[in-house]
């Protein structure tokens, strides 16, 4: 049987590993070699180590070693993260030799520049052929680099207009003056202390590491008195809330890209925590990416305190308040598809004037409602509704929201499609205005 793709964490000094999502049937040592030394250029790389599970480094040389490395990887893994499809990155640390010369024999490339990423990246395994792989590892001029965790100020930001604005807070389109780089720049109020402000400032220092073409790139947060100012790359289509409803196929490519995003957090242990039309956005190159999510528990913690409420695409047993993990977050996907093709939620008696009582009362009594046959494919009926089963032991799992044939269908995500679908939707709303 195939082994699962997983997460290649390729370790490099300064703290700006590469994450490297690989199938492991398909990876050769010579392409992991060629990835190192593009990583790492003028070098001589000529083998890796690895930290078995005693903690020893362990040298690979060559392809039954990284065999080995694979076997013992999985060997490694626990019953739980098995059955749930979670695979933690495997870390290898390149070996350094001298300098290299015409290293890149396989033709190999490796895309550094996160905001020209493209979704059909994400779960690509490796190929012989040109293989674009994403990094953290940025040119000492990046946008990545001056904008590093707590090392924004103020006064280089100039905000240029309103994205949205709710009770959440304001999302403005704004100028890195230094840099004259767009970015989407969230302000909340909170009144916290200076020690959580802390905390949530090192805790959201995650984000800055997560690198996927399916999130957000983050660059950076600070405080301002009373204010958190989150500073992410900017989407210029925004969120899928603004396009209501989608045509089935739309969504069928965008959804490759939110389970890419949303696996990917998982892999690392993360839950997103708030799935929903409006923390997923689009631009008009076809690429559709995660935001908002809840790294950050302080921050989670203090927004939850200050706007009081309860959210609609929660699964009944974090209403409940009950310990939820991943299914809890397949039940808020299920929500989010169901109100991107149809404009509703699923359950029957929803208001929008209702109560937080009525609600919760609805979202934990009343069993969803299922996409109607005659309007959608079998597929995607299928995939919705097993997203929000009430037990939710018979929720999809991770393994098989990559292999259901809704997903299948549009596996690597068709970004040509988003894009002439979305700049339509913009043409024909411009001439409308």
């Amino acid at each position: 049987m195939n082994e699962p793709p997983f997460t290649l964490r390729i370790h490099v000094e300064g703290d700006q590993d590469m994450d490297w999502m690989v199938q492991p049937e398909e990876v050769t040592f010579q392409q992991t070699l060629e990835v190192i030394s593009q990583l790492i250029p003028n070098t001589t790389i000529t083998a890796f180590e690895y930290e078995d599970e005693e903690g020893d480094k362990v040298t690979v040389r060559g392809e039954e070693e990284m065999k080995s490395m694979f076997s013992d990887y999985f060997c490694e893994l626990s019953e739980e993260d098995l059955a749930r499809g979670l695979f933690p990155p495997l870390i290898i640390y390149p070996k350094l030799g001298k300098t290299s010369q015409n290293r890149n024999i396989h033709g190999l490339k490796i895309k550094t520049t996160k905001q020209e990423s493209t979704g059909d990246q994400e779960m690509a395994t490796a190929e012989a052929e040109p293989t674009k792989i994403e990094s953290t590892s940025q040119p000492n001029n990046s946008i990545e680099q001056i904008l590093s965790c707590g090392n924004i100020k103020e006064d280089d930001l100039q905000h240029m207009e309103v994205l949205g604005s709710g009770n959440g807070g304001q999302v403005n389109r704004t100028i890195h003056k230094p840099t004259k780089s767009m970015m989407a720049v969230k302000i909340i109020k909170l009144d916290l202390t200076p020690t959580v402000q802390k905390q949530i400032l090192l805790e959201m220092e995650i984000l800055h590491k997560c690198n996927s073409a399916s999130i957000i790139a983050f660059y950076g947060a600070f405080f301002t008195e009373n204010r958190i100012s989150i500073c992410t790359e900017y989407m210029d289509g925004g969120s899928l809330d603004r396009y209501i409803p989608i045509p089935e196929n739309v969504l069928s490519a965008m959804s490759a890209h939110i389970i890419n995003g949303l696996i990917y957090m998982w892999n690392l242990k993360i839950l997103h925590r708030d799935i929903k039309p409006s923390n997923i956005l689009v631009n008009t190159a076809g690429q559709v990416k995660l935001c908002d999510f809840g790294v950050s528990t302080q921050l989670v913690k203090s927004i939850a305190t200050t706007f009081v409420g309860t959210n609609v695409y929660m699964a009944p047993e974090r209403i409940q308040g009950n310990q939820y993990g991943i299914p809890a977050e397949v039940w808020s996907l299920g929500v989010s598809l169901f109100e991107i093709v149809t404009g509703k939620l699923p359950f029957p008696s929803f208001r929008i004037d209702m109560t937080p009582f009525e609600l919760m009362g609805c979202i934990i009594m009343e069993s969803p409602m299922t996409l109607p046959p005659e309007n959608f494919s079998a597929n995607f009926v299928h995939f919705v509704n097993l997203c929000l089963q009430k037990d939710l032991r018979q929720r999809l799992a991770v393994a098989q929201l990559l292999s259901h044939p809704f997903t299948k269908l549009n596996e690597n995500g068709n970004a040509q499609l988003v894009s002439e679908w979305l700049k339509q939707f913009l043409s024909e709303r411009s001439s409308k205005s």
